[in-house]
């Protein structure tokens, strides 16, 4: 037998979210979509070669904000129904595929793995783990048998199968729509499914308190910083006046080889700063010709996928403005609305004000202004 092997995971992620009023895999935990994590963990294992999400297209533009190459399937009516939908975009050339419930965000790459590896050598595997409460079968409310716990595993996903015997078994019972996994269809054909030992973190999320757990597991692992900005442009005529993101009626705009927005400008070097990850001047060189005139939303977007590449979210953003004309206190709610959507961060996390240079030298002869920042983000350290 080989000893390396091509997977792929199909991640079931097509619920209504019934008991949490939305799709629970849209939900944030750290900043990220339940799904997000998901997918991030199966992207972490290096013989996982494509992953097939299978949830409806209008959850689909928010889950590329966060990752790309990903294939996407549409759901079916059941929960076997969705799964023969992602299997059937799986690619005919690899050898096992993994079965996981989006709304798992907390698996480990490991046990991933090592589950894998189980059903290329095996047929076919399962992460779980021992039942810690005994359980009882009962009927009209009265125990009528204890089940020895020792004996009893709780099945998480993801569950994993050579692709030739799920593809069997999906189509051997396909008619059995109240099977609550395929294990269960699997072991029909007479396949003995290997338990691989996960962890209980790799709960499903189901109820709100659930995601109150998986909140305070990932905060467990995070760290805070503080990154300061400073950005300085002259004005001239014949130039617009943009201050994050918003166009101000004035004579005079801001030179520069951008749109010349130095709140944005400022705000994003504080962020970058608060990361270790630079500035704007390396990511968008005033030399290059390409960008003269670039919008500065798009030099906050490039800022916004790094802050995602380093497992990150914004958590505060201050921004103060320092010019002699025109009159910036009108604008506050619209700069503050404008910035909290570039940055896709509540508007109760941004903070954005103004002060005159009291006549002084050029700024408060009204030939320039400048912008100081502060942002501090959260950084993970793990996924």
């Amino acid at each position: 037998m080989r000893t390396t092997f091509s997977a792929s995971a199909v991640i079931v992620a097509g619920g209504t979210g019934s008991r949490m009023g939305r799709p629970k895999q849209l939900l944030p935990i750290g900043g990220k979509p339940i799904v997000v994590r998901s997918i991030l963990a199966f992207q972490a294992c290096p013989c996982v070669r494509e992953i097939i999400v299978v949830t409806p297209p209008e959850n689909r533009l928010l889950i590329e904000k966060f990752v790309s190459g990903i294939i996407f399937a549409d759901p079916g009516d059941t929960r076997l129904a969705s799964v023969e939908s992602g299997v059937q975009n799986v690619n005919s050339q690899t050898d096992v595929i993994a079965v996981h419930d989006g709304a798992r965000p907390l698996v480990n790459p490991v046990h991933i793995e090592k589950a894998l590896r189980a059903a290329y050598e095996k047929g076919a595997a399962v992460l779980a783990v021992p039942v810690k409460d005994t359980v009882k079968e009962g009927t009209n409310g009265v125990v009528t048998h204890t089940l020895d716990r020792s004996k009893l595993w709780a099945a998480q996903t993801p569950q994993c199968y050579q692709r030739t015997v799920l593809i069997q078994a999906l189509e051997r019972f396909s008619n059995e729509k109240d099977a609550t996994d395929e294990s269960q269809l699997v072991e029909k054909l007479g396949v003995k499914v290997q338990l691989v030992s996960s962890d209980y973190t790799n709960f499903k999320i189901t109820t709100p308190e659930d995601l109150i757990f998986a909140e305070a597991l990932v905060n467990e692992h995070c760290y805070y910083r503080t990154g300061f900005g400073f950005d300085l442009h002259r004005l001239g005529p014949d130039r617009k006046f943009i201050i994050g993101g918003v166009e101000i009626p004035h004579e005079k705009g801001f030179i520069g080889h951008s749109d010349g927005d130095l709140v944005l400008h400022a705000l994003c070097d504080a962020v970058l700063g608060a990361l270790c990850a630079g500035e704007i001047g390396i990511l968008f060189p005033p030399t290059d010709p390409t960008i003269k005139g670039i919008d500065s939303k798009e030099i906050a977007r490039r800022v916004l996928q790094i802050v995602r590449e380093h497992h990150a979210e914004i958590v505060h953003l201050d921004a103060t403005i320092i010019t002699q004309e025109p009159k910036i206190k009108p604008h506050y709610d619209a700069v503050r609305s404008s910035l909290a959507a570039i940055f896709e961060i509540p508007l109760s996390q941004v903070s954005f004000k103004s002060k005159s240079h009291e006549h002084v030298g050029e700024i408060g002869h009204g030939e320039a202004a400048m912008c100081q920042a502060v942002a501090t983000v959260k950084v993970r350290s793990e996924l």
